[in-house]
């Protein structure tokens, strides 16, 4: 398929770190991608998703990204829904990689579940081996296989290696990132949070001692980039993290987030030496319910921009 792409201009740098152990990658070519989120809501967004599988599994794509919220902000929150939605993502033609997102867990206790539990049960039906979901799949590398015990239990923070960019994937949620709610909930914010940042850390250290082109890091919550929230701020400190990653990795990175549901290309973050868009730092939101539509990216690791991002035309929309 023909599309014109939205060239993203990103900067170039390099340091060096440690080298974790190797990870999958494809080295020698650019390709293309999909990105989705927030949706299914509904049983008729199902339907709609089947749909938008099936015209992706018609394009040449080396894989599938979804940052997460496979149900509504009230559920269903059941073993039910979550496993027919594995069922759904396992048609992908192409690897289909998937992260937890607020109104599978977070939010469950709207519906009576116990959030905790709602997210152990995510982890076993969506995270379980070190594989994608999709017909074809590609091997992942997991923080809870890192052997560092406060992490053992974040089998879905994820990186892999593709096109000479590193992909991560974290658990950053909407609904102000789970804290501000209960004091149980306070504390899984700071632990998960701590894993967060380990797991960006290390995948700073990865990506610039293999002289990656880019690094594209993905998450369900919007962290409100102009920071004007009232009370707790959930996001404060992973906005500060990824201005630092950005900054000091020097090259482009791209970051995807769902939540909000309206799509946007943005360059959020504020060098603040300076006080303008640091530039190597690019944040894109995906499509959300009751819209179910995608965006095709493509990497190109000769380039300087790496990244090339477009909106996909609904059929027979104009739009």
């Amino acid at each position: 398929m023909r599309r014109p792409l939205l060239f993203l201009l990103l900067g170039l740098a390099g340091c060096t770190a440690h080298i974790p152990p190797p990870l999958p990658s494809v080295r020698d070519a650019g390709i293309q991608f999909a990105l989705i989120g927030d949706t299914p809501y509904s049983a008729f967004e199902a339907y709609a998703l089947d749909a938008m599988i099936e015209e992706m599994n018609r394009e040449d794509l080396a894989l599938v990204i979804h940052v997460g919220d496979i149900t509504s902000g009230r559920g269903p929150c059941t073993d039910e829904w979550l496993e027919a939605r594995k069922r759904q993502f396992e048609k992908s033609r192409h690897p289909f990689i998937l992260i937890p997102g607020d109104n599978e867990w977070v939010d469950c206790y709207r519906s009576g579940f116990d959030p905790m539990e709602r997210l152990k049960r995510f982890r076993e039906i969506f995270e379980a081996g070190d594989t994608s979901l999709g017909e074809r799949r590609i091997t992942l590398e997991r923080q809870s296989d890192s052997g560092a015990a406060p992490f053992r239990e974040y089998r879905e923070h994820m990186r892999w290696i593709t096109a000479n960019v590193l992909f991560v994937g974290v658990n950053v949620q909407g609904s102000n990132n789970n804290l501000g709610r209960t004091r149980e909930m306070n504390a899984e914010h700071r632990s998960r949070m701590a894993a967060v940042f380990a797991w960006l850390d290390s995948s700073l250290e990865l990506a610039t001692r293999r002289h990656l082109a880019g690094m594209l890091i993905f998450a369900q919550g919007d962290p409100h980039f102009e920071g004007k929230r009232k009370g707790p701020d959930g996001f404060a400190e992973f906005r500060a993290a990824l201005r630092n990653l950005a900054l000091r990795f020097g090259k482009p990175v791209l970051f995807v987030n769902g939540d909000t549901h309206f799509y946007k290309l943005d360059q959020p973050l504020l060098d603040p030496a300076t006080g303008e868009p640091i530039g190597n730092f690019t944040r894109v939101i995906v499509f959300g319910s009751p819209q179910t539509r995608w965006i095709i990216g493509g990497i190109d690791p000769s380039s300087p921009r790496v990244f090339q991002l477009s909106p996909v035309l609904q059929p027979g929309s104009g739009r």
